[in-house]
């Protein structure tokens, strides 16, 4: 498990592809349990440790996911994400060309909790949130695209849905539309920065997931790990 950032008030990891971040019906071992045994080793804490899970990304993602180690530090870290007072960036990879080098998308998305799949409209429509992220192209390689992704909205399954929407499915994600699947139970989607206000010490903080060491992100070589 690799720990990007770690402070008395919060805990960032770089979460792999596959693994939960809260635990579910399958009993697979979560990414906050991981974290919470991390933390009760490294400073010998008998008991029960605190962990508060403040954001979630989806099993097959990749990439930061931050905890508070404090009630203090869960609430205020839930007021910006509830304000959208951060900002956080991803990279996909797709197979399609986008019609535009960049572009800003919206649609409504609606989830349909029985399926864990949602649904996208290109206007209002009952039930369904209005949903937004900006794309742009970064680097082509061997027919596939490698996107930097920015949502303004955080809905579920919001960037899966959103690229598919546009006919540009990203690798490996079987439920919305890619012909194939990667290995893993990943797909090509990792969740790079996470920039916000640290809850105690008011400084601007970012943090950066380097990509997966993986042959669908290897093949990019303009951009930093």
């Amino acid at each position: 498990m690799e720990v990007l950032f770690e402070d008395n008030h919060l805990i960032a990891v770089n979460k792999p592809a596959g693994w939960l971040v809260q635990g579910d019906n399958t009993g697979d071992t979560p990414l906050a349990e991981r974290v919470k045994q991390y933390i009760k080793e490294k400073y010998r804490k008998p008991g029960e440790v605190f962990l508060g899970v403040i954001h979630r990304l989806d099993r097959p993602v990749s990439g930061v996911v931050l905890f508070a180690r404090t009630s203090k530090a869960l609430e205020r870290m839930n007021q910006q994400f509830r304000e959208r007072e951060t900002q956080k960036t991803y990279r996909a990879v797709v197979e399609r060309k986008p019609g535009k080098p960049e572009d800003t998308l919206i649609h409504w998305l609606r989830k349909d909790e029985s399926k864990n799949k949602t649904a996208w409209f290109t206007r209002e429509t009952p039930d369904a949130l209005r949903s937004e992220l900006s794309y742009s192209i970064l680097e082509e390689a061997n027919g596939f695209y490698l996107l930097d992704v920015r949502p303004v909205t955080g809905r579920p399954h919001q960037i899966r849905v959103q690229l598919a929407a546009i006919g540009c499915p990203i690798v490996g994600d079987l439920r919305y539309g890619a012909p194939s699947a990667l290995d893993d139970a990943r797909i090509a989607l990792h969740a790079r920065s996470l920039t916000f206000i640290h809850p105690v010490s008011k400084a601007a903080t970012a943090i950066n997931a380097p990509l997966p060491d993986h042959s669908v992100w290897n093949q990019f070589t303009s951009f930093a790990r």
